[in-house]
């Protein structure tokens, strides 16, 4: 993992991808496009997350998933209301999200839910098999905030 905050990552990421998927769209499609996009991300999420997983140990569980979580608000990235955190639940609401923001800034508003929004329940399979996600809308997708409901599932 790199020293850089993660939205500066997602920025650096976008500016790479940008390009390359506008020209998949010229050649396949933006249906297809954003299928392998979508395919290519959530596979580097889950790669991402089992770097962590190897890290954090066999005994990770939701305390240690929780300490991860300042990555992704680093520098006011995410702004946050917290709900429930437990040893089994962690709930809270994203009210704003600069990911979000910075996508549509470069025009890439149309891909930003692959760029980012997908990456989080594809990082939750890769750090453990006993934490869940669920979340019934986003930002990025137009609600007033984002609803994470992540679960942990002991023995």
């Amino acid at each position: 993992m790199t020293d850089l905050p993660i939205l500066e990552l997602r920025r650096i990421e976008a500016n790479v991808i940008k390009p390359i998927y506008e020209e998949m769209v010229a050649e396949v499609g933006r249906a297809a496009a954003q299928k392998i996009l979508g395919n290519a991300i959530r596979k580097a999420a889950i790669a991402q997350a089992r770097s962590f997983a190897e890290r954090d140990g066999p005994d990770r569980d939701m305390r240690s998933f929780q300490a991860l979580y300042s990555l992704w608000t680093h520098g006011g990235a995410l702004e946050t209301e917290e709900i429930e955190r437990t040893e089994e639940t962690f709930h809270f609401n994203v009210t704003r999200c600069r990911y979000a923001e910075m996508y549509r800034e470069m025009g890439l508003g149309e891909i930003g839910h692959l760029l980012s929004c997908n990456r989080d329940g594809s990082f939750c399979e890769g750090y453990s098999d006993r934490i869940t996600m669920e979340r019934g809308q986003t930002i990025m997708s137009g609600a007033s905030h984002c609803d994470f409901r992540y679960r942990y599932e002991g023995e």
